[in-house]
């Protein structure tokens, strides 16, 4: 069941944070990146290119974990267990852009690449632990 995000997991997110998402690998071990964390409502958002270890992670096994260390006291954090719900293309460009100007102050995301294909991650979250 679908939580709603609390105010202050909601400033985690929506802060200059790092996340680090979890999935699992078709071996069964858990595959850990960096990665900048967005949201839409209690949606949590994921920004990555299709053919990544972590997308094709998802579309196998859609139960992950994302935690969010806050840039200022890495002594606080917050684990957000979900469920991907969504992988699209739609708006993953502009998405890519939006997190480039929150996370280095760029309006174009630097590292783009026309050979790559963006896309959204879209996780539903089921729990929520915070420290």
């Amino acid at each position: 069941m679908t939580i709603t995000l609390p105010k202050d997991v909601i400033e985690m997110i929506e802060g200059k944070n790092f996340g680090y998402i979890s999935t699992i690998s078709p071996d069964g071990w858990p595959h850990v990146t960096p990665v900048w964390v967005d949201r839409e409502g209690d949606t949590l958002l994921i920004n990555s290119t299709e053919g990544r270890k972590k997308v094709n992670n998802v579309q196998k096994n859609p139960k992950v974990s994302v935690a969010i260390t806050d840039s200022n006291n890495p002594y606080r954090w917050v684990l957000i267990k979900g469920r991907v719900k969504e992988i699209t293309t739609d708006g993953a460009e502009e998405h890519i852009d939006r997190l480039a100007k929150k996370y280095t102050g760029r309006d174009k995301y630097p590292r783009s690449s026309p050979d790559e294909k963006r896309v959204i991650i879209k996780i539903e979250p089921l729990e929520v632990v915070k420290r």
